[in-house]
């Protein structure tokens, strides 16, 4: 997301927008990738660089000697990015809850977040879009359903808006039937017919779960009810997502699949300008599918409409579960369908609240990836005294 972010501004600022467009890369950050991050600083003329990964600050210092940066560490350096006064705009793609703290400190200063990742409203929905309306600052997706559903919304009134039909590919399992998901392995769960993506989000599109997490995020984004929200498999991954209208007009937002042209969308917004996103041939489509997804096969889906309705903590436990459950199937100490069955462990397990704050956010967040953990060992010791 990053490489694509920098490529984007790079386009931007050359002649070929067409117009007179300047975007100053203020601020980088890396969790350990520092030969790019001190290569990219020094391109960039970025003034400040943080790594999360406090093992690699040192290196880090060697590589960016000289160039004149201010190097920040820890969660903490993400946090004083996101507050930095030169800063218009703050792209954020941390994985997991890591970046949180950084999101909604950029939030409380009236910035204008482009989120990539599902994380800061799936966890932090309510209290992030309560903090940004206070603030008078701005949420603008870059997740590509979510750019394509508010680009679709461009053409009439929220209180117009009928439904929300979320797109989804179907991920590596959909002509799969529930006996053979069940003997699943992990390189055929990594096997995604349309995306190329990273290993955590192809095992999310593999259960469902990231749509499941895109219904959440969808219902707190647009302040939508989530019987509003629907989700269709489509496998050509051409349409990405729709939005019908009261009147029964139905806008869908098409492209080819790359990440540029939301990532661009968000930057320019709410201008449009030529980039390098590879147009859309029509004619050389031979035909668009759409179907309901299989709830029974897919039953991440099922529950992430019920956490959606649910609200509270529920939301953050069920993306933690998730989160630790995925690691698990990786490192190949649990079956695929294990995943589903941990998360739903965990939700049973938990007292729901309501009203929370980041700390609340944070500490249920631990609790259900211990929680995993947990069950994890206690399945181990017990098959092995069994």
């Amino acid at each position: 997301m990053g490489k694509n972010a920098l490529r984007v501004i790079d386009a931007l600022n050359s002649s070929l927008a067409g117009e007179n467009i300047r975007y100053e890369v203020t601020a980088l950050s890396a969790h350990s990738s520092v030969e790019l991050l001190a290569e990219q600083a020094r391109k960039y003329n970025a003034k400040f660089i943080a790594i999360t990964n406090t093992d690699y600050v040192e290196e880090l210092e060697r590589l960016a000697s000289g160039l004149g940066v201010e190097i920040l560490c820890g969660p903490e350096g993400l946090v004083e990015i996101g507050e930095l006064e030169e800063v218009d705009i703050v792209l954020t793609a941390v994985v997991g809850t890591a970046g949180l703290g950084a999101v909604l400190a950029a939030a409380k200063k009236g910035k204008t977040l482009a989120i990539a990742n599902k994380e800061p409203l799936v966890a932090a929905g309510e209290l992030l879009t309560k903090t940004v309306r206070e603030s008078g600052g701005m949420i603008l997706p870059v997740d590509s359903e979510h750019s394509a559903i508010f680009q679709a919304m461009q053409a009439g009134r929220a209180d117009e808006v009928s439904r929300i039909i979320l797109t989804a590919s179907g991920g590596a399992f959909r002509d799969y039937t529930i006996e053979e998901i069940e003997k699943a392995t992990v390189e055929e769960a990594l096997s995604h017919p349309t995306w190329d993506m990273g290993p955590k989000v192809t095992i999310d599109s593999a259960t469902m779960v990231n749509k499941a997490l895109e219904v959440i995020e969808a219902r707190w984004l647009f302040d939508v009810p989530v019987e509003k929200i629907e989700v269709l498999i489509h496998p050509e991954s051409v349409v990405h997502s729709l939005v019908e209208f009261v009147d029964g007009s139905v806008i869908a937002q098409m492209g080819r699949p790359d990440m540029c042209l939301p990532i661009q969308y968000a930057l320019t917004y709410p201008r449009r300008v030529a980039g390098i996103a590879e147009h859309l041939k029509l004619d050389e489509l031979s035909k668009l599918t759409f179907a309901r997804p299989d709830m029974e096969k897919f039953r991440a889906l099922a529950l992430g409409f019920e956490v959606a309705k649910t609200g509270g903590t529920a939301a953050v436990v069920f993306n933690a579960a998730n989160e630790a459950a995925v690691e698990e199937f990786l490192a190949g100490r649990i079956k695929f369908v294990r995943i589903i069955e941990l998360i739903e462990e965990c939700l049973s397990k938990h007292s729901v609240k309501k009203s929370m704050s980041l700390e609340e956010l944070l500490e249920a967040d631990a609790w259900a990836r211990e929680e995993v953990h947990k069950s994890i060992r206690a399945q181990v010791q017990k098959s092995t005294s069994g």
